[in-house]
């Protein structure tokens, strides 16, 4: 009965907690799981449970402690023990997949921004795990004055509030490129998507 209560309990902080406040400020525990993507190397994407001992594994980067840290500092740890596999740091995405076997409600949405040229631009709820392609869907997609080879996605860091921007070549990818896994949005992200010069 116990475990019942409390797990229940966990369901409704759950349901009254969005998912960006929890990738913020939630200290990761042993149970949980994380979803790593690595933008340079989409065989290191992979769903990973955090350990009885706090740890997690990692390809290339060995042991990590995750357990009482935020999303941001895994992140964070996770990026400086991969940068030396890789020739520049690499672009490491972290997010809370499920807490110690409670799953993320489904229903819960967060808000990532499209500008510039698509059929319907503005602020776009979407649910957890959305990934760039599936964001562009949800606004109509492309217009034809769009400079299709140099989509941007920025995303600010809310522990140092520093802003990273992603190029995106989404011409390549209607020719069948890979995007090295399809990068979930997260909370507050900003899809550029900047008009064609004339002869681009």
């Amino acid at each position: 009965m116990r475990f019942l209560l409390s797990t229940m309990l966990a369901m409704i902080v759950l349901a009254i907690t969005a998912p960006s406040v929890l990738a913020q400020s939630y200290q990761v525990r042993p149970g949980d799981t994380l979803r790593i993507e690595v933008l340079e190397d989409p065989d290191l994407n992979r769903d990973v449970l955090v350990q009885p001992d706090g740890d997690i594994s990692f390809p290339l980067a060995g042991s990590i402690r995750a357990g009482g840290r935020t999303i941001s500092q895994i992140n964070a740890a996770l990026t400086d023990a991969l940068e030396p596999q890789f020739a520049d740091e690499p672009n490491v995405f972290v997010g809370l997949l499920a807490l110690d076997e409670v799953e993320i409600p489904e229903d819960e949405f967060i808000t990532a921004y499209v500008m510039g040229e698509v059929e319907a631009p503005g602020p776009v709820e979407v649910k957890p795990g959305t990934t760039i392609m599936q964001l562009i869907s949800q606004t109509g997609g492309l217009t034809r004055f769009a400079a299709t080879k140099r989509l941007q996605l920025r995303r600010v860091d809310p522990q140092t509030n520093q802003e990273h921007v992603y190029p995106i070549d989404y011409r390549a990818l209607e020719r069948g490129a890979r995007l090295s896994q399809p990068v979930m949005i997260a909370e507050g992200d900003v899809l550029l998507v900047p008009e064609r010069r004339l002869f681009e």
